[in-house]
């Protein structure tokens, strides 16, 4: 579990057992706790599990019917998992997912005196999530702040010596797709796009031209390349003959 935690980066948690009971050196945080459901929330067979409010199990023949002690599950909208807790050192514990209009939520309330604690300051923090923040389509944004931005600006791309000076442009992959932001501060995100324009050819396939930079105030939150997805050739001595033979047919002259 180290090693797991290692590698999602929660650098404030450490195990020691694997029940979970109380160790001077088994500790975590609200936050990575967060992190960590995050991760196993992308496993079927654990959302399954947590998302069961009662089961029928079968022990040496016996059956059995056995419920979940997360409060929430099958009573607050949307929850479907994740996990309670309790130990002498951490108090009423209690992880929780929730999804409601394709949005999903996870809140990590620790330290409760009691169950009812718990689930009061779950469901708190749930609707003031779900009541003050909404997600917007950060990938639509981009894409159109750069289709408005071709138009304009992808003629002006000079590229000397070209045998074709005609670009083709596009974004690497935007990593951050959609984000969450507090209502009526959606004007908050920035999109600021750069562009170097004088290149001298050849030109590679892929050769980045400049970069798009999404801003939430001053937090730089995303920046992609915008890149050439064609070959640029140098002309060589038969394009400028063919060049000087059209000017000259035109009256014009190099």
């Amino acid at each position: 579990m180290n090693k797991k935690a290692e590698e999602l980066g929660l650098s404030n948690t450490h195990f020691v057992t694997p029940h979970g009971l109380d160790d001077s050196n088994h500790y975590t945080t609200a936050y990575e706790l967060a992190l960590l459901t995050d991760y196993a929330l992308n496993n079927e067979t654990f959302c399954k599990i947590v998302n069961t409010q009662n089961t029928n199990i079968t022990v040496n023949g016996v059956s059995r019917n056995i419920s979940n002690t997360n409060e929430l599950l099958g009573y607050t909208p949307g929850v479907n998992g994740v996990k309670t807790g309790f130990t002498n050192g951490a108090g009423r514990c209690l992880v929780t997912s929730c999804t409601r209009n394709g949005n999903q939520i996870i809140t990590v309330v620790l330290g409760c005196d009691t169950k009812k604690q718990r689930t009061s300051d779950s469901s708190k923090l749930i609707e003031y999530a779900f009541s003050n923040y909404t997600r917007i389509n950060l990938e639509e944004k981009i894409q159109e702040e750069f289709e408005k931005w071709k138009q304009i600006n992808s003629n002006r791309i000079y590229i000397e010596k070209a045998d074709n000076s005609v670009l083709e442009l596009e974004l690497a992959e935007i990593q951050r797709k959609s984000i969450p932001i507090k209502i009526g501060e959606e004007n908050n995100i920035k999109i600021e796009i750069n562009a170097i324009y004088q290149y001298e050819a050849p030109l590679q396939q892929g050769t980045k031209i400049g970069n798009i930079i999404v801003k939430k105030q001053d937090e730089i939150i995303e920046t992609i390349d915008i890149i050439s997805t064609k070959e640029i050739k140098k002309k060589n001595i038969i394009s400028y003959m063919l060049e000087l033979i059209y000017n000259l047919g035109t009256g014009q002259f190099i």
